[in-house]
Formats: structure tokens, C-alpha cells, sequence
């Protein structure tokens, strides 16, 4: 391995995550074989899940809120007949009931009424936060309290294996939704009780499992000094947000954190319209955000990123 770094390492690893580590594992596993001191995940994976867990490098943690806000998908394990008090395989039986009657009928006639947008109860065993303090600490400590449910998204949940007391499902959801809690409702629904046993995420913002990396590939791409071309840039993550290309001059501004006149396409923009904003060269500047009644563009978030990136238009062609 190379002993030494590129000035500046700004990208974004598509890492397959084992099950059985955290997210914070991986971050930490990552720092430590490259070397690079900034490092963050694109959205936690607890324990007992796999799969989809983009590493962040340099400033493609700023990037980091987008991946978080977007949808996700995963395919969840279900064992019915069994709750825990996590919600998943590593917690304490809490109940258990026969799931012999349940009858994959029952369980597609339950699905629509956890699709959509529905109130969910995060579980005690989760990293929010209770007057200061982590829920899971206060669980672990046998203190369990009140969670108010939170509106979340579920865009799509269906049933794609039924082997009871085993069933599994594929859900798309948005930003804050916990699979455990889903199977907890489900396991609520049908009676019997229900949690996770494995789960895997499929899909991330536009990062998919079957283009994953494992860590023993990373790890030997580190060893051959290789793994930089494994990184995205970071603005792969807005690709679903239309771009721009702005003049010297401007670029020099929203780079300093100032607006800059919106030019003619302001007509077909909406207000607070967000694009990507790229250099004449096509590196990228950063986030704007359309002004229309002042006629500017306003930085929401700028980078200092040295290099031209793959999906600028004037190299993506666009």
C-alpha cells in the first residue's frame, strides 16, 4: 500500500455491509485502512442488517443529509410468533403465540394498511434521543418510556416469500421509517407478534447492492492502492436534481457563499427550485437554490471539490 495520499480524497464508497457489525464499525474500519480522516455513512444499518452502506469521504459527508432524506429499499425476514423487545433476532423474548393459522392471504390483506403514510412508534431500542439521552441506553438500563409516533412514508411494501413461521417483504421507504417497527405492526396486526430476522437493504439513493463492494474487495483494493477509482463523486447523489453551468465570475461568488443572477431560465424554474451547479471546467460548485422573485441563485451547500466530475454537462453531454 501506498504510503501516502492525494491532497484531497472527496468521494463516496458503495460498501456491502456483513451483518453482525454497525454502521459505525464500518466508518471507523474505513478511517483506519485509508487513512482519511473525515469519514461518515450514508444512513445507519443496525446490527442485524446487511447490504447498502455508502461510505463518505472528505467532503462527500456534506452530502450525507440528501442520502439520508432519500427512499431506501430492503428486504426484511420476518419471523412471526416471536416478539422481542428490540424488535429484531438479538433481543429478549418478550411473547410468543402460534403462527400456525396465519395464512399468506392474511398477511397480503395487512400490507395496505402499513403503506402509504402511516403513524409509526419508533422501538425503545433505537439511537433517538430522550432528554438528552439515548433511547437504547435508557432501555438497557430498564427504563422504557413514552415515543411518540412519527409520520412516515412507506411507498411500497409487499409480500415475496412465505415459508412460515418465516415470511419475507420488500418495502420502499422514506426518510425515518424503522423496518423493525414495521414488523412489530405487522406481527400487532395479525395477532401473533412478529420481528426481524435479518434484513438487507437493496438500494440507497443510487447506490445498489448488486454493485456493492465488500470489505475483504475494498480492503485488497486499499492494499493495491487502487481503491480511489471505487469512489463516486459526491455528486452522484443529486443526479435526480437538474444542473447548471455558471461563468467564472459567478462561480467564484456562490464558492465565497453569494448569490448570483439567475440568467433566462429562470421562466421555467419554480420558486426555491434546487440545482446542481457546476464550473465552466465542470467541477462541481455546490447546491443552489432558486430565488425567482429577487431573479438569483442562492448557495445552499458549496464544495471545494478539485476535480471535474463524470456528471457535469459539459462531460456527461447534457
Amino acid at each position: 500500500m501506498s504510503n501516502s495520499l492525494p491532497a484531497a480524497v472527496d468521494g463516496i464508497l458503495n460498501l456491502n455491509k456483513p451483518m453482525g457489525t454497525t454502521s459505525m464499525d464500518m466508518v471507523r474500519w474505513a478511517k483506519r485502512l485509508t487513512r482519511v480522516r473525515r469519514v461518515g455513512h450514508g444512513g445507519t444499518l443496525d446490527p442485524v442488517a446487511g447490504g447498502v452502506l455508502p461510505i463518505c469521504f472528505g467532503q462527500a459527508t456534506r452530502v450525507m443529509e440528501y442520502l439520508i432524506s432519500g427512499s431506501k429499499v430492503y428486504r426484511a425476514r420476518v419471523r412471526m410468533g416471536v416478539t422481542t423487545d428490540t424488535y429484531d433476532s438479538l433481543g429478549k423474548v418478550t411473547e410468543e403465540a402460534d403462527p400456525s393459522q396465519i395464512t399468506r392471504e392474511q398477511v397480503v390483506e395487512k400490507l395496505p394498511s402499513l403503506t402509504g403514510t402511516i403513524s409509526q412508534q419508533p422501538p425503545m431500542y433505537s439511537a433517538l434521543k430522550r432528554e438528552g439521552k439515548r433511547l437504547y441506553d435508557l432501555a438497557r438500563a430498564g427504563v422504557e418510556v413514552e415515543r411518540a409516533p412519527r409520520q412516515v412514508k412507506v411507498h411500497r411494501l409487499e409480500l415475496v416469500e412465505w415459508e412460515p413461521p418465516f415470511l419475507t417483504l420488500e418495502a420502499e421507504c422514506g426518510r425515518g421509517v424503522y423496518m423493525r417497527s414495521l414488523a412489530h405492526d405487522l406481527g400487532k396486526a395479525l395477532g401473533v407478534g412478529a420481528h426481524i430476522h435479518s434484513l438487507v437493504r437493496l438500494r440507497t439513493g443510487p447506490f445498489r447492492l448488486e454493485d456493492a463492494v465488500s470489505p475483504d474487495e475494498f480492503a485488497k483494493a486499499v492494499e493495491e492502492g487502487k481503491w480511489l477509482s471505487l469512489l463516486q463523486p459526491p455528486d452522484v447523489i443529486l443526479l435526480g436534481v437538474a444542473s447548471i453551468t455558471v461563468e467564472a465570475r459567478a462561480e467564484r461568488l456562490l464558492r465565497s457563499g453569494q448569490p448570483v443572477p439567475a440568467g433566462p431560465d429562470i421562466m421555467y424554474a419554480s420558486h426555491l427550485e434546487r440545482r446542481r451547479a457546476y464550473s465552466p471546467d465542470g467541477r462541481f460548485v455546490g447546491v443552489v437554490r432558486l430565488n425567482k422573485a429577487q431573479g438569483i441563485w442562492q448557495p445552499e451547500k458549496v464544495f471545494q471539490i478539485a476535480h471535474p466530475s463524470m456528471y457535469s454537462p459539459r462531460l456527461a453531454g447534457r
